[in-house]
């Protein structure tokens, strides 16, 4: 770490009930940040009141419907999903990550309010596994604060692991201090702090978090409810929705991975911040196991593999676009031809589109208000243009030149054009993140009638290219509307979203939701596939937009 660090007091965090935990933290740290007491302070205070106005409320019996339909009774305000796991097993309470009541993921400790189904969640499922690294990242969050006293921003978890988002002007993060931030960690976990849920006013928020300027500008943007939550574990609180798991013992193994730089929000206008990710595992064995994986995948990177067989290469002087060598061109071209004769199989017709087009055209489909940032843009005789990241709106174009009757349709276009994204340089990330590439990117045009078919043909298309052909498992996720930015009125999603439902039950496929994930202009499944060495890579997305019909007025006659 370069720059002055902040060390750390003694580590006091209280456990319920109990007399306080103290761990030292590593002796080359400073008195902890004066925020931190406060913090806390606050948080107590508030606290104390909370748990005056619980103690107030009438408990009743209430009853608790498991999953088999076993019904357990209870009592509102008291009894926990802890309390029923482990009435059920102590093995499943040991186990558990976290609780899903009514259908919503829910604290193992923070007691039925009312009525209530249940289902307790552990490691192996998607859910529980994301509530796990969201809570690590908290760890790691803690181990930042007391390491160099740096203001948090964003912590979720991702795909694997989870980051945190540091804010500190005169720190820079780098791998030598991963062992440091890993020894607080691990104090941490080992006090076994608990994680305990507090809903504050917009107000206090603001007076707790008044030293953040990043948790500030949150809390004014984005916190319009009376009242949100923040979760402690020891020193850290942070405003978090959660839920999380019972206490910071449940992470048996946690390793910091990389730091990188990152910007606030991914705007580049914005504060230049430092990421730290990290990987946690109930169990050290899965920590082992997944370093083994690590060790593998990097013998395997195909950035090393593509030097090394002379199929490509990248150069700092066009950042996140692949040269191509003859032996790797070959492999590519033998990978087109393979798509291109799957598509004339399947009835789709290939098409050519321009590279560049006027903002006018980015205007009418949105893009230009929604995707401007991620385009690069340039100046022609006074007029915008921006080279295209994808063929969407081209093909709009195409359909729309041409009058159509019911019986022509659908029309499938595809289209192997070079496309263009403008990718934060620390995002890029060999063949699987890059600016300039080419897909076999394809839009059918069809009658409200014909989705349904035309669904199924893409995912049995899917099908037999990534398992059957190539051996990938896969999983389906349903992309809903996002919370804000979205393009049109909700009924049109609403329908969009049904029609994507009823395709993925009628495929006879396994599905997940994912809420709120949805491109800006419609609802899409996104296709995850899984390597031989167990990452996952999100590849194809099947997307429904009702959108552009609207924008480029296409029709058809009857």
């Amino acid at each position: 770490m370069t720059g002055s660090a902040v060390a750390d007091k003694e580590n006091v965090s209280a456990g319920k009930g109990k007399e306080p935990v103290v761990s030292k933290a590593p002796s080359e740290l400073n008195p902890w940040p004066d925020y931190i007491q406060e913090r806390i302070e606050l948080f107590e205070k508030l606290q104390q009141k909370y748990k005056e106005e619980v103690a107030q409320k009438a408990s009743v019996p209430i009853k608790v419907t498991l999953t088999d339909g076993k019904v357990i009774e209870a009592n509102s305000w008291k009894t926990t999903p802890y309390e029923i796991a482990e009435k059920i097993s102590k093995g499943l309470a040991e186990n558990a990550v976290i609780a899903k009541v009514n259908g919503e993921l829910w604290d193992l400790d923070r007691p039925f309010e009312g009525d209530a189904t249940l289902q307790i969640l552990k490691f192996d499922d998607d859910e529980g596994k994301q509530v796990f690294w969201h809570s690590s990242a908290h760890i790691v969050g803690e181990a930042v604060e007391r390491y160099c006293g740096g203001h948090l921003c964003y912590g979720p978890p991702i795909s694997e692991g989870f980051y945190y988002d540091m804010f500190k002007d005169d720190v820079t993060i780098g791998q030598d201090d991963f062992p440091k931030l890993e020894e607080i960690a691990k104090l941490a976990i080992k006090d076994k702090q608990p994680f305990e849920r507090l809903e504050m006013t917009k107000e206090e928020l603001l007076e707790m978090f008044k030293y953040n300027k990043f948790k500030v500008r949150i809390i004014n943007e984005k916190v319009d409810t009376p009242t949100t939550t923040v979760y402690r574990c020891g020193p850290l609180i942070d405003l978090c929705r959660g839920p999380h798991v019972r206490h910071t013992g449940k992470v048996k193994a946690l390793q910091v991975t990389k730091a990188s730089s990152s910007y606030w929000e991914g705007k580049s206008t914005a504060e230049s911040l430092q990421r730290i990710y990290g990987i946690s595992f109930p169990d050290p064995k899965q920590l082992k196991e997944w370093q083994k994986l690590q060790e593998e995948a990097a013998k395997r990177d195909h950035r090393k593999l593509g030097r090394e067989q002379e199929l490509f290469f990248f150069h700092p002087l066009s950042p996140g676009s692949a040269f191509w060598y003859p032996k790797g061109a070959h492999i590519y071209n033998t990978l087109v031809n393979f798509i291109k004769k799957e598509y004339r199989k399947r009835g789709f017709t290939e098409v050519i589109s321009p590279n560049m087009y006027n903002s006018k055209l980015w205007e009418q489909s949105g893009h230009w208000q929604h995707y401007a940032d991620n385009m690069f843009r340039l100046e022609i005789e006074k007029e915008q243009f921006g080279l295209k990241p994808m063929n969407c709106p081209g093909h709009c174009l195409m359909f729309a030149h041409q009058p159509h009757t019911h019986n022509e349709l659908p029309f499938r276009f595809a289209d192997f054009g070079v496309l263009h994204r403008n990718e934060f340089s620390g995002a890029l990330t060999g063949l699987t993140r890059v600016r300039r590439f080419q897909q076999d990117d394809a839009h059918i045009f069809c009658r409200p009638d014909q989705l349904s078919d035309e669904i199924q043909g893409c995912l049995d298309f899917l099908k037999y290219a990534y398992n059957e052909v190539f051996g990938f498992t896969f999983k389906l996720n349903l992309s809903t509307r996002p919370e804000e930015g979205y393009l049109g009125d909700i009924e049109t999603w609403n329908a969009a979203e049904d029609q994507l439902k009823q395709a993925l039950d009628s495929s006879g496929n396994p599905w997940v939701l994912n809420p709120g994930d949805g491109a800006f202009y419609g609802p899409k499944i996104d296709i995850t596939i899984q390597d031989a060495l167990r990452r996952n890579h999100q590849c194809a997305t099947i997307q429904l937009d009702f959108q552009l019909p609207i924008r480029f007025d296409l029709h058809y006659f009857e």
